[in-house]
C-alpha cells in the first residue's frame, strides 16, 4: 500500500463506513452478515488499492453487490418460506418498537426478492443512486435496473399484502365468537 494513499483509505472509512455497513446490511439480511460482507469488499479492495484512481467508493459498492449476489446464488436453499411479522397497524411513529417491528418487516419481505430485484431496490431506494448509477454499481444496462425495480416493488406489494386465506380464516373465527 502506498504511504500517501492510507490516511485517504482511513478518512473514506470514517467518513463513508457507517452508510456502507447499512448497504450491507440490507444487502445481506442481518447485521453480522453484513458485517461479513463489507469486511470481504474491504479485503478486495485492499488488494487492488494501488490501482483505483479517484473515489474507491464505486469499486468497494460494486463489489459488495457482486459479492451479495454471489452469496445469494450459493445458498438457493435459503428460499425457505420465513413466516413474517406484520407491523402493527396502528403504530404511532414515537414508538420505537413499532419502528423496529416494521424494519424486521420490511428485511424479511426484501429477503423474499431475487437478489437482481433486491439489489436494484437496495441501490435505487436505500442508497438513493439515479438509474444510471445504479445500471453503474450492478454491472447492467439501465433498462434492467428499471425492469428489476418495478418487478420488485410489485412483489413486495404482493408480500406485503394480507393473503385471502388469512383473512377467510380471521373471518370465519369472529363468525364463531358472534355466534357463541
Amino acid at each position: 500500500m502506498q504511504p500517501e494513499r492510507e490516511p485517504d483509505l482511513e478518512s473514506f472509512l470514517a467518513d463513508r463506513g457507517d452508510q456502507l455497513l447499512r448497504t450491507a446490511v440490507l444487502l445481506a439480511g442481518s447485521r453480522e452478515a453484513g458485517e461479513d460482507l463489507l469486511q470481504s469488499a474491504l479485503e478486495r479492495l485492499l488488494r487492488r488499492w494501488q490501482a483505483i484512481e479517484g473515489n474507491p467508493e464505486g469499486y468497494l459498492r460494486r463489489t459488495m453487490y457482486h459479492l451479495a449476489a454471489d452469496k445469494w446464488r450459493q445458498q438457493g436453499a435459503w428460499r425457505r418460506q420465513v413466516r413474517m411479522l406484520r407491523p402493527g397497524l396502528n403504530a404511532t411513529a414515537d414508538d420505537a418498537f413499532a419502528e423496529v417491528e416494521q424494519r424486521d418487516s420490511l428485511v424479511r419481505l426484501m429477503l423474499q426478492l431475487p437478489p437482481r430485484q433486491r439489489a436494484a431496490i437496495v441501490a435505487r431506494y436505500w442508497e438513493q443512486l439515479s438509474e444510471a448509477e445504479s445500471a453503474q454499481v450492478l454491472g447492467c444496462s439501465i433498462g434492467t435496473v428499471k425492469s428489476a425495480t418495478a418487478r420488485g416493488l410489485r412483489r413486495l406489494r404482493e408480500l406485503s399484502e394480507p393473503r385471502d386465506d388469512q383473512d377467510d380464516a380471521a373471518g370465519r373465527a369472529t363468525t364463531r365468537e358472534q355466534m357463541t
